[in-house]
């Protein structure tokens, strides 16, 4: 059995989620709580089910809003190349949306993401360098909107990673900085600037992950 608590932290407010791993076969269940479970007394507020099934399926339920979403994952070989397929549906929101990846070689991968109602497309393309791919280069062109995002990442030894995004919709350029520690936990600081507000107070937020073996 394992358990995580999630904390993140604003200069407005502040959350956390709290994680509860079970086996069941070569499944397992999950059950996640907020601290609005328990702001007004112990209640079913912001508490979710899941069975998961790593790289077939998830099935969430949202216990206060009584809906289901579904996921179904599936990994095939063309022309000697894998190909990773996502299949998501929102039940009470009625919203349906397809993923798909290709592994080009292991430097190279190519993505899509296609939202259907909305009519939504994004296409990525993931290049790593170096000898052990940690530099990232992820640039993404959204069809729908006719606009390009860009993420640079680089991991380090022990566990460190940052990382830059810049979204050309809203010259919005954000940074963050994790550090993933078996002992420690995880934690992620970042923060976001708007570019297009002159003397813009950069907005800063806090992460922190703590796992637990039973």
């Amino acid at each position: 059995m394992k358990a995580s608590l999630k904390a993140h932290f604003e200069p407005e407010r502040s959350s956390a989620i709290a994680t509860l791993f079970l086996p069941a076969g070569d499944a397992r269940v999950k059950a996640s709580i907020t601290e609005a479970t328990f702001s007004k007394g112990p209640s079913l507020n912001s508490l979710s089910l899941s069975l998961e099934k790593p790289g077939s399926f998830i099935i969430d339920y949202n216990v206060p809003n009584q809906d289901f979403r579904f996921q179904f994952m599936n990994t095939v070989r063309l022309a000697e190349k894998p190909v990773s397929l996502t299949y998501t549906h929102m039940l009470g929101a009625r919203q349906t949306a397809i993923d798909g990846s290709l592994q080009i070689d292991p430097a190279n991968k190519l993505s899509v993401n296609y939202s259907f109602g909305s009519g939504n497309c994004k296409v990525k393309y993931a290049y790593a360098h170096g000898e052990f791919g940690r530099i990232l280069v992820e640039p993404v062109y959204d069809l729908s909107k006719n606009t390009w995002d860009f993420a640079v990442s680089k991991k380090y030894d022990g566990g460190d990673s940052l990382k830059a995004n810049y979204q050309t919709s809203s010259k919005v350029l954000g940074l963050e900085w994790n550090r993933d520690s078996k002992t420690n936990g995880c934690f992620k600081i970042s923060a976001a600037f708007n570019l297009a507000e002159k003397n813009a107070i950069p907005k800063v937020f806090a992460e922190s992950t703590l796992n637990y073996d039973f």
